[in-house]
């Protein structure tokens, strides 16, 4: 078997989405058989892109570019499917490229199993969002999509605990907070597919911020750092702009966000109650 590193970097240099995640799901499945099994494996190191991939469509646009539709039409409908499929393409990337980026870094084996089966998992949220697309007359690639979002690994290139806390601590944990809104559009909608798919993507989703918070707590444990203070910092430093309420507080609580993690970043503060 190829050690870890080199398998995440040729899935970050694969550019069709269906091809990628189709070799992040085979490698995935090496690696845990070969942990199952007990065999030795090797993590490695790679030399990742500072981009990765991407297919020819769709046409990335600056975020104020992107057209808005109105989810009660099919069009809108088919639009928030797209876009939900490029975040996941690109959360695909996001957890391969954190294997394959910080390899000098020391950790447990845990580390990679944890982020192997973010990645497969995410491959998986992809394909389920293109199915849902081809069942309604489009694919991904029909529409535009947002430009930005590899930003945060750009950012984040040479700091692995500002990775942690900007992409599963805050743009992952954001999907916790808006899919259940989602789900009711397309409950709405009766399109009873897309909302198994997402309801399978709302369960797992809750575990990959619950990898964050916990590699990212390692990490300050490790270095004697106050995880908190850390994060406000960090966020600070490499997220553009307040986080948003409303926050699903039940499912960040879950996956190990306690609200004075995120609220004191907010744009709003809940009204004190007398």
């Amino acid at each position: 078997m190829k050690p870890l590193a080199e398998m995440a970097a040729e899935v970050l240099t694969t550019a069709d989405g269906r091809e990628k995640t189709a070799l992040s799901r085979k490698y995935a499945a090496e690696w845990f058989e070969a942990r199952k099994e007990g065999h030795d494996v090797v993590i490695g190191a790679a030399n990742p892109p500072l981009q990765p991939a991407r297919p020819e469509k769709p046409d990335l646009l600056s975020p104020r570019d992107v057209p808005r539709r109105r989810p009660g039409s099919r069009p809108g409908q088919i639009a928030l499917l797209h876009a939900v499929a490029h975040i996941e393409l690109n959360a695909v990337d996001l957890h391969w490229d954190l294997i394959a980026r910080f390899t000098d870094v020391k950790f447990p084996m845990g580390f990679y199993d944890d982020w192997v089966k973010a990645a497969d998992e995410e491959s998986k949220h992809f394909n389920l969002m293109c199915d849902c697309l081809e069942e309604l007359g489009s694919f991904y690639g029909e529409l535009p999509a947002h430009a930005g979002m590899w930003r945060a690994a750009e950012d984040t290139v040479d700091d692995l605990m500002g990775r942690l806390a900007v992409v599963p601590m805050v743009l992952e944990a954001r999907g916790l907070d808006v899919t259940p809104g989602m789900i009711e559009i397309f409950k709405k909608a009766k399109l009873d597919n897309v909302i198994a798919a997402l309801e399978v993507i709302y369960a797992e989703e809750v575990g990959h911020v619950a990898y964050g918070s916990k590699w990212f707590h390692f990490l300050c444990g490790r270095h004697d750092l106050d995880p908190k203070e850390e994060f406000h910092g960090l966020v600070r430093k490499y997220f553009h702009g307040a986080l948003k309420p409303p926050f699903n507080e039940e499912k960040r609580a879950e996956a190990g966000l306690p609200p004075d993690f995120y609220w004191p970043l907010a744009d709003e503060i809940p009204a004190k109650t007398t």
